[in-house]
């Protein structure tokens, strides 16, 4: 125990992830923020060795990655884990951000944490368009080559920033209230739920490398780009379809790419936008709704960005992106408004709400 307290960095360590204190009612939507950890780790580790063997050539590019899976040993797993692994690294993040949004963990006093957080956000979305993106020059190849393997360890970097932010307030709860009264040591009780956690996720991850490699990919990937030919229909992975869609759903381009950038950026300003003194919204059922229709019409922006831009799509994506807009700029700030009004009139005479002879 010594050596735990006095050694700088086991002592740093065990600060973080063994006496850390956290809420004694988080629940399994919490174990989010470790699996994303996790999943980091996986890509670093597995982009690295593909790097190794990867030649950033237009010309020898897809006969490397060919190499890859037919050669080097266990290298259709090092891949299948890498592409798959970058599919649930999305979905993940969207889970977690979503637990954020419907629990208020992005207001004060973890403003800062949200902010680095929606940063982490933004630097995956470079990152994936980099390593997806089919180029037809090799200068630019090299560039987001060199790009795409540098990021992953900016993303490390960003996310010891993100830890350090959660360790100054600790966790948000279900309940949304303040936890100091009651808190736990992270280790052993959400350590062994995290192992949980692992160990479900790594399973699912196994089924789909082993058994449905390519079913959260492209077709297209298995073909070599024709540089004298423009692709039928050019369709980023699935977890950029939404921004892809809202690209698509203004017809001037740089008024799309403004959109698109916008629908990220907003992010940072919705601790602001937010004006309800109830923080999660287990206890909002105006906000509960239109969260979960937020959630659906994002679902609906992913299944529109991957068909082609022909009506009724184009009508139906400029409508969601509507709704996407205006759920951040309209409905937080209306539903908070609405919700603090009504609270007012319920306590403005409480003598008249008791019942007589009490």
């Amino acid at each position: 125990m010594k050596l735990v307290k006095r050694h700088p960095l086991i002592a740093l360590v065990n600060n973080y992830l063994i006496d850390s204190p956290a809420p004694s009612n988080l629940s399994y939507i919490w174990n989010f923020g470790s699996l994303l950890g996790t999943c980091l780790a996986l890509q670093i580790i597995t982009g690295v060795t593909l790097a190794m063997h990867y030649i950033g050539s237009v010309d020898l590019a897809f006969s490397s990655v060919e190499h890859i899976m037919r050669d080097v040993n266990s290298g259709w797993l090092i891949r299948y884990l890498h592409s798959n692994g970058a599919a649930f690294f999305f979905i993940f993040v969207y889970i977690h951000m979503a637990k954020a949004l419907y629990y208020g963990s992005f207001r004060a006093p973890r403003i800062l944490l949200w902010s680095i957080g929606v940063v982490i956000f933004l630097v995956m979305i470079i990152t994936a368009f980099l390593g997806i993106t089919c180029l037809k020059c090799n200068a630019t190849l090299t560039r987001f080559f060199s790009l795409h393997f540098l990021l992953p360890f900016v993303l490390a970097a960003l996310a010891f920033m993100h830890l350090i932010a959660l360790h100054q307030n600790a966790s948000n709860n279900p309940m949304g209230v303040s936890s100091k009264m009651d808190r736990v040591p992270f280790y052993p009780y959400y350590v062994f739920k995290d192992i949980v956690g692992f160990f479900v996720f790594f399973l699912i991850l196994s089924i789909f490398v082993f058994f449905f490699p390519n079913a959260l990919g492209h077709p297209d990937n298995s073909i070599p780009a024709n540089p004298m030919q423009t692709p039928i229909s050019i369709v980023p992975e699935f977890y950029l379809l939404p921004f892809y869609a809202i690209l698509r759903a203004i017809p001037n381009k740089l008024l799309g790419v403004v959109a698109m950038l916008a629908a990220i950026f907003i992010l940072f300003l919705l601790p602001y936008l937010e004006s309800s003194r109830v923080r999660s919204s287990a206890f909002r059922p105006f906000m509960r709704i239109f969260f979960w229709l937020f959630a659906v019409n994002f679902l609906l922006l992913m299944w529109i960005g991957a068909n082609h831009p022909e009506p009724p799509f184009i009508l139906l994506g400029q409508l969601c992106t509507a709704f996407y807009f205006a759920y951040f700029l309209i409905l937080v700030p209306l539903i908070g408004l609405i919700e603090n009004t009504l609270s007012d009139l319920g306590t403005i005479n409480p003598s008249k709400n008791t019942p007589q002879g009490t």
